[in-house]
């Protein structure tokens, strides 16, 4: 008999007590791999140890303020000895049975060095943002279609798992020494695009992208974002401008780097206006 694959889970919280139960629930109902649960929580108004009554096998860590996404990640991860690590947004929910099967999809892909799988709304209908194309230059002008250029996604593929350039930071696996290869995720960003990055980072590395598109999970998207719209935007496109100074800059035209600039400053307060507008 094999012994169980090791995977500690490492969940982000922030004001998401409704749905931190029911995640981490899912979670512990994997039976057939061997769990450590780490709940960092970025200084939500109620204590998340409420939600957690009675679970067990989970650590929960405590920050005094909202250090953001990519620095609670690094420090649930951090003295890792589990051979996989599993980052989960505490409104996905897995169904039995599907942390196993991630893990045995990433084992037969060659030089892995993150998965995704395929995610759901609420309805049964896609996420674009599973499967996603890295930004290039030119989506970051003003004039580009509206689309929001972390959800630009390539065609969807029937296969069990298919090579992407991008996967969402709602669920990343990937081996522990992978993790720690690329230093982590990059704490110079607060919210968004940190993931885009990590998968920039790793491919630079050789090591490939994935998404196992036949892994369908259910992902209640921003539960805890809605309530500060306008600061998650400026999150969004100071993540923007970071993702595009690291990875296109040195490669881009000084006029193209001020169009750059400029675009990214306008876009800014026309998406927080209709963020701020969707929220009604």
């Amino acid at each position: 008999m094999h012994d169980h694959p090791t995977c500690r889970v490492v969940i982000v919280t922030h004001d998401s007590e409704a749905t931190l139960r029911r995640c981490v629930e899912a979670v512990l109902a994997q039976s057939e791999v061997a769990l450590e649960v780490c709940i960092v929580d970025n200084a939500s108004s109620r204590d998340p140890a409420e939600a957690l009554i009675g679970l067990d096998r989970c650590t929960l860590v405590h920050h005094a303020r909202n250090l953001g996404f990519s620095v609670a990640c690094n420090r649930g991860a951090a003295d890792c000895a589990a051979e996989w690590l599993l980052f989960l947004n505490p409104d996905c929910f897995l169904e039995p049975g599907q942390l196993a099967r991630l893990i045995d999809i990433a084992i037969r892909i060659p030089q892995l060095g993150v998965l995704g799988a395929q995610l759901l709304n609420e309805d049964g209908s896609p996420q674009a943002a599973s499967l996603r194309q890295a930004p290039r230059a030119r989506q970051f002008l003003p004039w580009v279609e509206r689309t929001p250029l972390w959800t630009q996604p390539v065609e969807a593929c029937p296969d069990e798992a298919v090579r992407v350039e991008a996967i969402s930071g709602a669920l990343m696996l990937m081996r522990a020494t992978a993790f720690r290869s690329v230093g982590g995720l990059d704490e110079g960003y607060r919210l968004h695009c940190e993931d885009l990055d990590l998968c920039k980072r790793l491919q630079l590395a050789g090591q490939a992208v994935a998404c196992a598109t036949a892994v369908r999970v259910t992902h209640v998207k921003g539960t805890s974002s809605r309530r500060r719209p306008i600061w998650v935007e400026w999150q969004k496109h100071r993540g923007m401008w970071r993702y595009f100074g690291k990875f296109e800059r040195a490669q881009s035209p000084a006029w193209l780097v001020i169009v750059v600039a400029l675009g990214i400053a306008l876009r800014f307060p026309l998406a927080a206006v209709r963020a701020w507008l969707e929220g009604f």
